[in-house]
């Protein structure tokens, strides 16, 4: 069997999809920023996003939807 033509650094169509989605994600939260008034608020903001992205860059484990989270309560019939 033939090896694979990709470099072994080459994302898969998930993991690029994901990536494109936290991308969107830290867009949408410095825009959001932007609009804070205060100047300080702002870049403590700012620092916080960044930080935070910083940290978990390397993570792999999905956090579920909400819906998930919530406890399954059965009907009583």
């Amino acid at each position: 069997m033939a090896a694979s033509r990709l470099p072994p650094a080459t994302l898969t169509l998930k993991q690029f999809v994901r990536r494109q989605q936290v991308l969107l994600l830290y867009r949408r939260i410095l825009q959001a920023i932007r609009q804070v008034p205060n100047d300080s608020d702002r870049k403590y903001l700012k620092h916080w996003a960044r930080e935070e992205f910083k940290r978990n860059k390397s993570a792999t484990e999905e956090v579920r939807p909400r819906s998930w989270l919530r406890p399954r309560l059965k009907r009583k019939t």
